[in-house]
């Protein structure tokens, strides 16, 4: 993992809404219009949070008719472990810095 790549996973959930996304999403498979309805915030705001989340790896939406034949996006959580330590970081800053060179 690049740092690039740990800093956009990190940021992805360094913040309280897309916890509680994760959180609520962790106990059931939802689509968009009842998660955003549970969390009391806009579509349009809710799609910004889960883009990240799913950008990151966190999330997985897919498409699936609803009984009315309406097309719904469904959200799941995807099995992540987040572990930040020194040696993640030593090794996301080496996958990332070109080698120095001697002039």
């Amino acid at each position: 993992m690049t740092v690039e790549q740990l800093v956009a996973r990190l940021a992805a959930v360094a913040s309280e809404p897309r916890l509680r996304v994760l959180a609520m999403l962790e106990r059931e498979t939802l689509h968009v219009s009842e998660l955003a309805r549970r969390m009391g915030m806009s579509r349009p705001l809710l799609y910004m949070h889960l883009t990240r989340l799913e950008e990151a790896g966190f999330v997985r939406g897919r498409h699936e008719l609803g009984a009315d034949g309406k097309a719904l996006k469904y959200y799941d959580v995807e099995p992540f472990d987040v572990r930040l330590t020194p040696a993640v970081v030593a090794a996301a800053i080496a996958a990332s810095t070109p080698p120095a060179t001697e002039e």
